[in-house]
C-alpha cells in the first residue's frame, strides 16, 4: 500500500509543477558569458590581424594586465597609413588592426538573447564589434563566414559597459555594408572580433593614425526583452 501511496504522491507533485509552469521557465538566463579576459589561457582563444598582411605598417598586441581588482585583456598597438615599399605584392591597404576569436567548436546559440555587452576601458576611439555566423548569405561555394558589424565607442580612462542590440548589427562583406534586408541567425554564431580603422567611426570619437589601447574585461550576451 505504501508503494501505491508513493506513486500517487509523485503524480500529485508532478501535476502541481505542471500547473505552476510558466513560459518564461524555458527562457535562458538573463545573461551569458561568452568571453572572459582574465588569464593567458583565455587569450589563446584569439588571434591578431593587421594591415601588415596587405603591405601596411600597423601593429597590434593582446596581453594580460593584472591589478588588485583582477585581470583583464589589453588590445593595443599603432595604426599607420603608410605601406611598405619595394614589395612584390600589388596589394596595398593600411590603417587597421583587429583581434578575432578562433572558431568555436560548433556554434554558440544566442537565439534567446537580444544584446551583446562588452565591459571596456579605452582611449576615446571607435571600435568595430563583429559577430560571425554560419555562411548562408554569401554565394554557394564561398568559405567566408557571414559577418555582422556595429560600432562601439570606448570612452577614455573609465570602465564602460557598451550594450549593442543584435538588431543594430549590419551585414557586411569585406568591410562594406550589404545593401539588402537581411537578418542575423543568432543560433549559429561561429566567432567574434574587435577591430578599428584609422579613419571613420562615429562623430566625436578620436580617429586617425597613432597609438590605440582598449582594455577588455568580458563579453556577454544579454536578454533585456521579456
Amino acid at each position: 500500500m505504501s508503494r501505491f501511496r508513493g506513486l500517487w504522491q509523485a503524480s500529485v507533485n508532478a501535476t502541481r509543477r505542471a500547473l505552476l509552469w510558466k513560459p518564461e521557465d524555458l527562457l535562458p538566463p538573463s545573461e551569458r558569458y561568452i568571453f572572459k579576459f582574465d588569464s593567458k589561457e583565455e587569450l589563446k582563444q584569439w588571434h591578431l590581424y593587421a594591415d601588415s598582411e596587405f603591405n601596411g605598417l600597423s601593429s597590434a598586441s593582446l596581453q594580460i594586465k593584472e591589478s588588485t581588482n583582477g585581470s583583464s585583456g589589453v588590445f593595443s598597438g599603432n595604426l599607420s597609413l603608410d605601406v611598405s615599399e619595394g614589395t612584390k605584392w600589388n596589394i596595398s591597404r593600411s590603417g587597421f588592426c583587429g583581434m578575432r576569436s578562433k572558431k568555436f567548436d560548433g556554434f554558440i546559440d544566442l537565439d534567446g538573447y537580444d544584446t551583446l555587452a562588452l565591459k571596456v576601458r579605452g582611449d576615446g576611439r571607435c571600435y568595430i564589434s563583429t559577430i560571425y555566423t554560419e555562411n548562408w548569405v554569401n554565394s554557394p561555394g564561398q568559405q567566408e563566414d557571414n559577418s555582422w558589424q556595429a560600432f562601439v565607442y570606448v570612452p577614455k580612462d573609465n570602465w564602460y559597459i557598451a550594450k549593442i542590440p543584435l538588431a543594430r548589427y549590419l551585414p557586411t562583406w569585406r568591410g562594406n555594408v550589404i545593401d539588402e534586408e537581411l537578418e542575423m541567425n543568432p543560433s549559429r554564431v561561429v566567432g567574434m572580433s574587435l577591430s578599428l580603422n584609422a579613419e571613420g567611426g562615429i562623430p566625436g570619437s578620436h580617429s586617425g593614425p597613432g597609438d590605440f589601447q582598449v582594455e577588455i574585461d568580458w563579453i556577454k550576451a544579454l536578454r533585456t526583452l521579456s
